[in-house]
């Protein structure tokens, strides 16, 4: 492999998904990695592992998900961009320190390859089932960035947009891929690593003596002073004052927990990105993601060939959930068709959002394989009957 002098491996490569994130990664920065094996996310580690030493960076293979999470806060304190893998029951492990990550505003990725569960369940079969968790998995109120992509390419391309969002707006960014991305060999093309923007670290620009950790101005996003740089500072995940210091007060915890949500949906605009496809005149349009909205292809080419106006939204940022997109829609369609490897996740926020102005038809499917396209299409024509 011969890569650029930042590490980037330029041109057109045939690998699967796990590997395209790990090379994504790399180009985003990426030089720190603690996780601990899992199918069918470990191709991922190994490839980081295998790439690390040719780039400066650490990979630590840690005893457990729990350490590998708090490793990698850590690493991000210290000026590291920092990342870990796994797959479902290591992703529900990692839920106390995501919550963490959360309350102590550190940028950092978190990938979930999803398999098929609950408990140990399918561990080499595909599954889209932990897509609610990803926004609630954690205790407490918090907004978070989660992103799913549909090939390899976009395992390369949307892990530095993970990166960029984690950096920009200071949260654990979750990426949602599912087994069959995962081990999907493509061809992915790498830019030029000039050509791959990225979000700098929001360092700040003040003297030690004037430094807050968490003093913010009209954007909500406080800057950072990685550890090491002669700052004093404090964080915790208590509830705590622009100093990073404890406050049990109400006032504190409403202040603090507001502005933690609301740095993240005041910008749902910037955050949200949805490909649209011949939705103006559709009857129903065909809500999908990750492999559902692959498989979802040929169910949709054959309800066109009968005669159905069918559009297609495919959601790549899940959360913050599209709201606005979503219900604008409603208003011009007779139904929603939401196919996802789950028993109907995804589809329950499109029935909130859409408040009974059109139908949602929920297409759910227990895991281990992907949908019948015939059973898609199924859908599809019961919404224009």
């Amino acid at each position: 492999m011969k890569a650029d002098p930042k590490g980037v491996l330029t041109g057109a490569h045939y690998i699967d998904g796990d590997h395209a994130c790990a090379e994504g990664a790399i180009a985003a920065g990426c030089r720190f990695f603690a996780g601990y094996p899992i199918t069918p996310s470990t191709e991922a580690a190994e490839r980081i592992a295998s790439r690390f030493p040719f780039v400066g960076g650490t990979f630590i293979q840690m005893e457990d998900e729990l350490a590998s999470m708090a490793a990698i806060l850590g690493a991000s304190w210290g000026g590291r961009k920092s990342m870990t893998v796994t797959s479902g029951p290591g992703f529900s492990l990692m839920m106390e320190n995501i919550g963490l990550g959360v309350m102590m505003e550190v940028p950092c990725v978190i990938a979930n390859v999803q398999r098929g569960g609950p408990s140990t369940g399918l561990p080499t079969m595909v599954g889209q089932q932990d897509m609610m968790q990803a926004r609630w998995g954690s205790h407490g109120d918090y907004a978070i960035i989660a992103l799913a992509p549909q090939s390899p390419q976009e395992s390369f391309d949307l892990t530095i947009t993970a990166f960029n969002f984690s950096e920009k707006y200071r949260v654990p960014v979750l990426f949602m891929l599912d087994e069959c991305i995962g081990h999907m060999t493509e061809k992915v093309v790498i830019p030029p690593a000039e050509e791959i923007e990225i979000e700098p670290r929001r360092l700040t620009d003040k003297p030690p003596g004037d430094y807050l950790p968490y003093e913010t101005g009209k954007d909500l996003i406080p800057d950072m002073a990685d550890a090491g740089m002669g700052y004093r500072f404090h964080t915790t995940g208590l509830t705590h004052d622009e100093r990073g210091y404890p406050d049990m007060s109400v006032e504190c915890q409403g202040k603090l927990v507001r502005r933690l949500m609301d740095k993240i949906n005041n910008r749902v605009d910037d955050i949200t990105i949805i490909r649209k496809e011949k939705i103006d005149g559709a009857e129903v349009i065909l809500l999908s993601y990750g492999i559902s909205a692959r498989v979802s292809t040929l169910s949709i080419e054959k309800a066109r060939k009968k005669g159905v106006k069918v559009g297609r939204v495919r959601l790549i940022t899940i959360w913050p959930f599209p709201e606005k997109e979503i219900a604008k829609l409603a208003d011009k369609i007779k139904a929603f068709i939401v196919p996802e490897i789950n028993m109907g996740q995804i589809s329950r926020e499109v029935e909130r959002v859409v408040a009974g102005k059109c139908d949602v038809i929920s297409v759910p499917h227990a895991g281990g394989g992907v949908h019948d396209p015939e059973v898609i299409l199924e859908a599809i024509m019961e919404a224009v009957k």
